[in-house]
């Protein structure tokens, strides 16, 4: 087992679906990890699937279409098996073949896009997961390392310039426009890479929540690789 996630208070470790789904989070812990070591070759799919777009969603009939070897086949049971897992419980998962994520280059002061350490939202209880088959992993970073970048006073004011509206509906704009999403860490903060295979459940910021919602980030990825990543 990773000495990296499992020295870590904010990450939970199961060893079966069921565990993942079921595990609350509590305390400091807002990311469950399904811990594994995976046999199959991910390449493969990856280099046999078509890049249609920069995010490409790939359908199981995609997956089976494919002429693969015996490992290539391992890793797309594994693949298929996870969507099924995730679709009975009842969530809607999407893999894709990313390229790259779309940029926020709008403001030089503040980006809202995936690159940028982010929490996710939902107005219903909810969570995310997502898994990293292939190419570069995503991180998460603990919520005592990183400050709401719209709390960060230069931020702020640069966020009232751009509002150039009434006092009392700056915070929603701010939330309409995702700003209060973003995240700034600290110098010394030490982001977690989420590795490859491992399914992860992630804390999202919905009513009923009882922890803080997980901060993290889309890597950026690496020359020449696409990533095939599991979500939703």
């Amino acid at each position: 087992m990773s000495n990296t996630f499992s020295s870590s208070s904010q990450i939970g470790i199961v060893s079966t679906f069921s565990e993942l789904v079921h595990t609350d989070f509590k305390g400091e812990i807002n990311a469950l990890c399904w811990y594994r070591n995976l046999d199959g070759d991910f390449n493969e799919i990856v280099t046999k699937l078509r890049l249609k777009e920069n995010i490409t969603e790939v359908f199981p009939k995609d997956l089976l279409a494919l002429q693969l070897s015996e490992k290539g086949s391992t890793a797309r049971e594994i693949i298929l098996n996870d969507l099924q897992l995730l679709t009975d419980f009842g969530a809607s998962p999407s893999l894709n073949l990313l390229k790259c994520y779309e940029r926020d280059d709008e403001f030089d002061f503040i980006s809202t896009d995936v690159y940028s350490f982010h929490v996710d939202r939902s107005p219903i209880a909810t969570d995310t997961f997502l898994c990293t088959y292939h190419g570069a992993a995503s991180d998460i970073i603990s919520n005592s390392q990183a400050e709401q970048k719209i709390l960060i006073p230069e931020i702020r004011a640069k966020l009232k310039e751009l509002h150039d509206g009434p006092e009392e509906e700056f915070e929603e704009f701010l939330k309409e426009n995702y700003f209060d999403l973003h995240y700034q860490v600290n110098t010394d903060a030490e982001p977690i890479n989420l590795g490859l295979m491992h399914l992860w459940r992630l804390a999202v910021d919905h009513p009923k929540q009882q922890v803080l919602p997980c901060i993290h980030r889309a890597p950026v990825e690496n020359d020449g690789e696409y990533r095939l990543l599991l979500i939703c």
